[in-house]
């Protein structure tokens, strides 16, 4: 219960201040002139003053608020290390304990720095403010921070934190912790197919110095490059960019004795490859209405760099004309079927049969062409089942089909069950509907002895397109020439563009249309698995986030050949999945994870700021128990910390609940107080 006096004038305040100014002058020359009754005279002038300031006494009730302490503890991925987390649980408990047992102290207790997989380090200090932002300042008693001392987001000075208490670290871990850690200084993120890109990285060592390490560097899962290294030394290697997308670089070091953990001596760079111009050749043989086809799809591609000859008068064609006379540009076949096809992605043969032009070892050139992996893709007609067929040929040891003659006859091209999986044809516009809903085709060459099922069906079931790899290298066979009627617009024409992209793409190797791949995508918050297969099932996939942790996920169907499933991409850096057989790397958020940058336990970055506040950052593991200081309430101190104990300020705070007043010139009381010093002055003058 607090008493005071509180003042409400009568009138405003200038007039106050000009009566009392009137008053003191009236005092001196009193004083002055030494005239009877001046002190009396005086006094009823100042009680006049009092009665026009209106004074009253006050008594307020008061209840005492409690002082506030904060306790942050650190969730983040690195106390997963040792046996931090224990040692987090232990202390927590402990000095939650001890604040409870001060009288008048509130304990408010929240966990920050948990992965979200969005946010890049742990922060502890925004947990704090959001945690005391509805506790005014005077009532802030201090805060404890348990963590390992890998803290990202410490205040600048004491000041920006808004209130005046002290902060407290309690460090867990061991002082003497070591570990091992590669970190990439220097990475492209994109690079032309067929060029080399330089990664520069480097070995850091905490707790030792002059350790070696082994480095092994691995390209898509291929060791590209092994070295030895010293802690802090930085070396670079020169990776070549094998294929469009992503190729994945892993740059790993072997374990340092007793380090604490391992997560961190692997660095993953992704290096998306970019094709500088697609060289395909294409070979026309006789005209026909879609040969235009092949040429303006092609053509159309910025990136494809196009070589296209169509063969009009073959060697045997005499009709007496003059060399001179003629335009026509001689096919250069030994530079392009010897010399230069290795320089080739891709080789079209568009309605192409046997004219004289090439010559048999010219095929034997192509066939080793594609299995050291190269592609070739075949539009056949009526050329394919004639004697002049290109079958006819060394050829044919690539080629997936035997032609056996022609079909004319109308029929709606189908996916067959294989074609509904497969990424080149899988989800076709119009492919879902029965009939398709597309053009009809009116000729198809039939086959036998196919070394693998077709993709499309055409004339009673018979295969319309073969998807086949031989060796390294891949073959399309498409055994109709009338696709032309899609791209024409025939009966509403066909999805044509989509087929001979993805086609031509698939041949040059494009990974995303891969029959057999396993890859990692981050969709908003999620990291998605995704399966694509032929099989009519997938065994579990375990992924492993970037702190170490695996778990199995079972995948579910989705579209035709392709399985999903997806978890929360909690962490920053690096994610693992492997089914067994495929594997699949992600790096999610920057390159090297401050997360992850470093992870052995300190009390140096945060002790600058603790003793800024009074307060101190020390150890609760003592060898190997936890030990916690005492845990005292300090009234009044700049600092609050000693040998063996550490202070929370305790606050004076306190809420009005209820006030009285009372008037000391209002009523009887007034009255007769003025009316006495009236009546003292007047007796005084009568004398």
């Amino acid at each position: 219960m607090n008493y005071g006096i509180a003042f409400t004038p009568l009138v405003p305040a200038i007039v106050l201040w000009v009566a009392l100014a009137a008053i003191v002058v009236i005092a001196a020359i009193l004083l002055l002139a030494r005239a009877r009754g001046a002190a009396v005279r005086v006094a009823a002038l100042a009680l006049f003053l009092l009665a026009l300031a209106n004074p009253s006494f006050t008594r307020e009730d008061r209840d005492p608020l409690t002082s506030v302490a904060a306790v942050v503890v650190d969730k983040s991925p690195s106390q997963n290390f040792g046996n931090r987390t224990r040692e987090a649980a232990q202390a927590q408990q402990s000095l939650v304990d001890s604040l409870k047992r001060i009288k008048g102290l509130e304990v408010r207790v929240v966990d920050a720095g948990q992965a979200d997989g969005e946010t890049d380090g742990t922060r502890l200090f925004g947990a704090l403010a959001s945690a005391l932002s509805d506790v005014p300042v005077d009532r802030v008693a201090g805060a404890f921070l348990i963590t390992d001392g890998r803290v990202h987001d410490i205040p600048a000075n004491a000041a920006a934190l808004g209130f005046q208490a002290p902060v407290h670290a309690l460090i867990t871990g061991q002082k003497d912790e070591r570990d091992r850690r590669i970190a990439i200084t220097a990475a492209p993120r994109f690079g032309i197919v067929g060029q080399t890109q330089t990664i520069t990285y480097r070995l850091d060592d905490q707790g030792v110095t002059g350790e070696r390490a082994k480095v092994t560097i691995r390209r898509d899962g291929e060791v590209i490059n092994e070295r030895t290294l010293s802690s802090g030394q930085t070396a670079s290697v020169d990776v070549d960019i094998k294929h469009a997308g992503p190729n994945i670089v892993e740059i790993e070091a072997s374990p340092l004795e007793r380090e604490l953990t391992p997560v961190n001596n692997r660095a993953v760079v992704a290096i998306d490859g970019v094709r500088d111009k697609l060289r395909v050749l294409l070979v026309s043989g006789e005209p026909h209405s879609g040969e235009r086809t092949w040429r303006n799809l092609l053509k159309s591609d910025a990136s494809v760099d196009l070589v296209h000859f169509t063969i009009l008068r073959p060697p045997e064609k005499q009709d007496g004309t003059p060399i001179n006379e003629l335009s026509l540009i001689a096919f250069p076949t030994r530079e392009l079927f010897q010399q230069k096809i290795n320089e080739f992605q891709l080789i079209i043969f568009d309605r192409y049969a046997r004219q004289g032009v090439l010559p048999i070892a010219y095929f034997d050139n192509i066939a080793r062409y594609v299995r050291s992996g190269g592609a070739v893709l075949v539009a056949a007609g009526p050329d394919y089942a004639s004697n002049t067929s290109i079958w006819r040929t060394p050829l044919d040891s690539v080629l997936p089909a035997e032609p056996v003659g022609v079909t004319e006859k109308p029929f709606y091209a189908h996916l067959s069950d294989i074609g509904k999986r497969h990424p080149v044809t899988r989800g076709l516009e119009g492919s879902a509907s029965e009939p398709p809903h597309w053009s009809r085709f009116f000729r198809t060459v039939d086959t036998r002895n196919a070394v693998n099922p077709p993709v499309m069906t055409g004339v009673d079931g018979k295969p319309l397109l073969f998807l086949s790899r031989f060796g390294e290298g891949r073959v399309a066979l498409l055994l109709s020439d009338h696709i032309w009627l899609w791209a024409r617009g025939y009966e509403g024409g066909g999805p044509h563009l989509d087929l001979l992209r993805r086609m031509s793409h698939w041949l040059m190797k494009q990974p995303d249309l891969d029959e057999e791949a396993l890859r990692l995508q981050v969709q908003g918050k999620d990291l998605v698995v995704v399966r694509q297969t032929m099989s009519d099932s997938v065994p579990p996939v375990s992924v492993t986030s970037p702190s170490g942790v695996s778990r199995d996920l079972t995948l579910s169907a989705g579209e035709p050949g392709e399985w999903r499933a997806s978890l929360p991409a909690n962490e920053l850096g690096l994610w693992q999945a492997t089914d067994g057989t495929l594997k699949a790397l992600i790096n999610v958020g920057p390159t090297n994870p401050k997360e992850f940058s470093e992870v052995t336990s300190t009390t140096d970055t945060l002790k600058p700021l603790t003793q800024a506040t009074g307060g101190n950052a020390e150890r609760v593991v003592d060898g190997s128990s936890v030990d916690l200081p005492r845990i005292v309430p300090v009234r009044s101190s700049s600092i609050f910390h000693g040998d063996g104990w550490m202070g929370v300020r305790m606050r004076d705070a306190s809420v009005v609940k209820g006030v009285g007043v009372l008037p000391i010139f209002a009523g009887l009381i007034g009255l007769l107080l003025l009316l006495g010093a009236f009546a003292a002055t007047w007796v005084r003058e009568g004398r």
